[in-house]
Parts: C-alpha cells; sequence; structure tokens
C-alpha cells in the first residue's frame, strides 16, 4: 500500500552537475546525493529547480530519476520534478513510476497563465497518470484558490502542497481550512529565510538550497528553530543565510547558479557551470561567497566539506 505521507524535515534538491562538453555528470551528482544522505536530510527531489528541471531532455531527465533512485535506494522518500509541458510532464511520471519514485513535485505548466479550471485540468491529469504521490508547487503561472485546491484533494495521490508564492494570507487560509490533510512545505527561494514565519503555520518541511553545500549548518538552522533558541538562530542569520540571500538577489537565476559555486568552493565535484538562460556566478559574486563561507566554516566546522 501506497504511503501518502508527504515528507517532512529538511529536503535535499540536487543540482545537475555538467561536464566539460556540457552533458550530466553522474559522477558528481551520485556524490551530490550520497552527501546529502550522509547529512541526514529527511527527503531527495531530483530533477526540480535546483537540477535544472525545465533544460533536461527526457533522455537525460530519465538517466538521472534512474541515477537518483539506485542511490537512494529507499534510504528516503524520493520525489522527482515534472511539470512544463503537459505531454512531457505525463511522459516524466511514467519514467518516475518506473524507476520507483515515491512521488513528484509538480511544477508549473509552460508559460500560460491559465484559469483556475485550466491549472485544476493541468494538475488533474498528472495526478491521475500514475498512483505515485503529488506535491502541488504553488509559484509563478500555477496559483491555486482554496475551492480549486480542495476539488483536487478528492485525488489521494495528492499528499502536499509546496508554496513558492509567500502570500501569508492565503497560506493561513489554506492551513487551517485543511490543516492536515496536506503535508505543508516551504518552497521559498532559499526557505531558511522564511521558515520562521512558516513553522508556526504548520509547514513542518523545506527546501534548502545550502545543503547542497553547508548542510550541517542548515540543520543546526533548523534544529535551533524547532528548539526556539532565538540565539542561534539569529547568529545564523546574520553570519550565514541573510549574507548569502542578498548575493541570490543580486542576479536572475542564481537560486540555481550560487548552489553551484557554493558546492565548488567547498571542495565538492561540481563546476560553476549552468545552461541558459541562467548564467554562472560572477568573480566578484564568486569571491563574495566564498568569504562567507569562509567565516562560516570556521564559526561552524564541517568534517565534510572545507575551503
Amino acid at each position: 500500500m501506497t504511503n501518502r505521507q508527504s515528507p517532512t524535515g529538511i529536503s535535499g534538491f540536487p543540482v545537475s552537475p555538467f561536464d566539460e562538453n556540457g552533458n550530466i555528470d553522474e559522477k558528481a551528482l551520485t556524490v551530490n546525493i550520497e552527501f546529502l544522505l550522509d547529512e541526514g536530510l529527511e527527503s531527495i527531489f531530483i530533477a526540480c529547480g535546483a537540477g535544472e528541471f525545465h533544460n533536461l531532455s527526457n533522455e537525460e531527465f530519465e538517466s538521472v530519476v534512474k541515477l537518483a533512485s539506485s542511490v537512494v535506494e529507499g534510504k528516503v522518500p524520493f520525489y522527482t520534478g515534472v511539470g512544463g509541458n503537459l505531454t512531457e510532464a505525463l511522459e516524466k511520471a511514467k519514467i518516475s513510476e518506473k524507476y520507483g519514485a515515491d512521488g513528484y513535485l509538480i511544477l508549473p505548466p509552460y508559460l500560460i497563465e491559465g484559469e483556475q479550471e485550466g491549472i485544476y485540468e493541468y494538475y488533474r491529469a498528472i495526478v491521475t497518470s500514475t498512483d505515485l504521490n503529488a506535491i502541488l508547487y504553488q509559484r509563478a503561472n500555477a496559483v491555486l484558490q482554496l475551492e480549486t485546491l480542495k476539488r483536487l484533494l478528492d485525488f489521494p495521490q495528492v499528499v502536499g502542497l509546496k508554496d513558492g508564492i509567500g502570500n501569508m494570507e492565503m497560506n493561513i487560509e489554506f492551513t487551517q481550512e485543511i490543516g492536515a490533510r496536506l503535508g505543508w512545505l516551504n518552497g521559498m527561494p532559499m526557505a531558511e529565510v522564511t521558515m520562521p514565519a512558516y513553522l508556526s503555520l504548520g509547514y513542518k518541511c523545506y527546501s534548502s538550497a545550502i545543503s547542497n553545500y553547508i548542510p550541517h549548518i542548515s540543520r543546526k538552522f533548523y534544529d535551533a528553530l524547532l528548539n526556539d533558541d532565538s540565539q542561534t538562530v539569529n547568529e545564523i542569520f546574520e553570519n550565514v543565510i541573510l549574507p548569502i540571500n542578498r548575493i541570490r538577489r543580486k542576479r536572475k537565476g542564481y537560486a540555481v547558479a550560487l548552489i553551484k559555486a557554493g558546492m565548488e568552493i567547498v571542495g565538492l565535484p561540481v563546476t560553476n557551470t549552468v545552461r541558459p538562460p541562467v548564467t554562472p556566478v560572477e568573480k566578484e559574486h564568486y569571491e563574495e561567497l566564498k568569504q562567507i563561507l569562509t567565516r562560516a566554516l570556521e564559526k561552524y566546522p564541517s568534517n565534510k566539506v572545507s575551503i
């Protein structure tokens, strides 16, 4: 019987590393996933936003899902990213099922901003295409209203909602009206920044970009948040989270590119290489990030990464 539980805790979103020829670097991806598992992240989401989902061919998508499935091996919940073009989303849902994923995160449809009925039909088509768990992603051109969301709850596959909008009035309405029927995931850019606000609404999971290179700090932050240790929370905000977030906001696409830069800085086998329209982190910003991480690792040392 399928476990209809949405992930909780800190979710890992591996990148899609590229080699010198621009192809998927499977060895680097394996290291990325193993690193996240070794650091105790509670779930793995492959080929999503951080994994440049929008730029992977179906063949590449299948190769990374197959690889990730073999590395995760059921240790934690394993999800994929599907969405965009509906036909391709349905194909990727079947690929996810083929390789034993627990479910998928449904990203927005391509470009078009549909009416609520259109968004409902988009989600419905993907949700019902397999028996896998489905997490709906609120962002960009796919924003559900309460009544539309309630209609989708008729499908048992729908286990969670991930918010990337930041409309707290909407989040309060959703969590109050729906409660424990759904798992609630914080998917805001650099989710640590907003997690204190989301936690109080019942959001028990968040996607952590910085966990790809400093997961021990993300864990220390979240533990402090759960234990009402405001001093530690404030220190990590001041020394790590807010400085990195200020760099992230300097260029479009840094939500992805900055992860790869951070991984390269701490010695993981991932280069600062992305696919257009995302651009690599500029040298000046790269050096800023390196200084922040150097100070962070001096204050919060790790036996897994160093500079």
